[in-house]
């Protein structure tokens, strides 16, 4: 998995690109069970910038806000997403936050999904610019993981 490296890794790799005039994109989440609205944000993602920096929750943090999660593994998740044409690059980070991540990474472009409102957005104020893209109505883990809950 190339795609998936540490924050010291990601450091060095984001300062060689912005030194190359590269216009680096962060975004983050937990992508515990990859979907179509996923998929769709990360291509729009992609789009604002030259590369895409993902910040994946560690299971530990997604467990402290999620009870009862993750579904996969981050490892399987950090897999699935280094897959996706539109990610660059993907960093696990164990906090409950990515600040310390975006601060790393300094983007030049912090993105998340529209259910989130700019000035909420971790990790603005270090980021040249903030944006919050449409959010996908009907899809979401939580609606795939109850629709298999009824189903059962």
């Amino acid at each position: 998995m190339k795609k998936v490296r540490d924050r010291q890794a990601i450091k060095k790799t984001c300062d060689r690109l912005r030194k190359e005039g590269k216009k680096i994109v962060f975004t983050n989440g937990c992508f515990d069970i990859l979907h179509a609205g996923h998929v769709r944000y990360l291509k729009q993602a992609k789009k604002l910038g030259d590369v895409l920096v993902v910040g994946l929750n560690a299971d530990i943090s997604i467990a402290k806000i999620k009870p009862g999660r993750p579904i996969n593994t981050e490892r399987n998740r950090a897999e699935v997403l280094s897959g996706l044409a539109a990610v660059d690059f993907v960093v696990i980070f164990p906090e409950s936050t990515p600040y310390r991540l975006i601060r790393s990474v300094r983007p030049d472009v912090l993105v998340k999904g529209g259910d989130w409102k700019k000035e909420e957005i971790i990790g603005s104020d270090i980021a040249k610019e903030t944006r919050s893209l449409p959010y996908v109505k009907g899809l979401s883990t939580t609606k795939i993981i109850e629709k298999i809950l009824t189903s059962a």
